[in-house]
């Protein structure tokens, strides 16, 4: 029997609770440059947080001569605008992954956990800038939406419904049909989340196929979308071994891990990663890579700062 006070193996509130306080040097906020020609003549529906100097820079046509430095321009001999960005505020929804699949770790933690840990640290940034957070929080057979709203209390509501979800999984929980599940999922999320929103995915992505692709670039065309690919090392690749023997902590099957076996599962794995990845780049989805042995808050911080991969 699983030992449910293993937080490599289980996660609990106050494990999710401490990252509050881990998420220095990562922002969700969207900034965009209001003195530019493709912030359109209509104010956004988005409201405005202030102004934040970004740069000085050489006039543009379309700009707006009203951040024209106009010391700058008499010095030089050549019109300088202000460049500002806008902090503005939206909606962000998760879509945290907890089935069958997720519940596997070779070393480290768990990638249900690195995923419950993840949910959580976003969503503690979110609600430091201010900003709505909302969820939906699915296994292979259920899945619970939380609308976007304010403030800790709801993020605590949040947290519990991850912690309850990754609670059930465990011996005998099996991925009925991972393709159905995940396109649920987006199914719903597209259901909730409206125009403007930050959409961010986190799992493994198990079952990703052609039509998740269209429910994604659905949403997509309206919304911003992030995701975070939680890997294990020894399910990206089998390690060489003539007998390989896995069990689920129940049943065990022992199968030659050189020949036809591995050539078919890496071949199923890479093609999964392949279809993943080139949806991301065609879509403009950062696709942020996730292991399960590295701290999240580092990991997270490390991927903004790269711009996915």
């Amino acid at each position: 029997m699983m030992n449910k006070t293993d937080n490599n193996i289980y996660v609990d509130i106050d494990q999710l609770r401490k990252l509050q306080f881990k998420g220095e040097g990562i922002n969700f906020s969207p900034r965009q440059a209001v003195n530019s020609v493709l912030n359109g003549r209509y104010a956004s529906k988005l409201r405005g947080r202030g102004l934040n100097f970004e740069e000085l820079r050489h006039y543009r046509a379309g700009d707006d001569i009203r951040y024209m430095d106009w010391k700058v321009t008499k010095r030089t001999g050549k019109p300088h605008i202000k460049v500002f960005t806008e902090e503005r505020e939206r909606n962000v929804f998760l879509i945290v992954d907890q089935r069958a699949s997720m519940f596997f770790g070779s070393k480290g933690k768990m990638k249900s956990v690195i995923g419950a840990e993840l949910a959580a640290l976003i969503g503690w940034r979110v609600v430091a800038a201010g900003d709505r957070i909302g969820a939906l929080i699915f296994n292979d057979d259920n899945e619970t939406v939380l609308p976007a709203k304010r403030g800790h209390k709801h993020l605590a509501q949040i947290l519990h419904s991850v912690v309850k979800f990754n609670h059930q999984l465990g011996l005998g929980n099996n991925s009925h049909n991972a393709s159905d599940s995940i396109n649920k999922g987006w199914r719903k999320i597209a259901q909730v989340c409206g125009h403007d929103s930050l959409i961010i995915y986190v799992g493994d992505g198990n079952g990703w196929n052609e039509k998740t692709t269209h429910l994604m670039k659905n949403i997509r065309r309206h919304n911003e979308v992030i995701a975070c690919n939680i890997i294990d090392a020894l399910e990206q690749k089998l390690p060489s071994m003539a007998q390989m023997v896995v069990s689920d902590g129940e049943l065990q099957i022992q199968f030659d891990a050189l020949g036809k076996t591995q050539q078919q599962y890496q071949q199923r794995i890479e093609s999964q990663q392949t279809l993943y990845a080139k949806t991301a780049t065609k879509y403009r989805v950062p696709l942020l890579t996730i292991n399960t042995i590295k701290p999240v808050n580092i990991q997270l911080r490390n991927a903004f700062r790269r711009g996915g991969e």
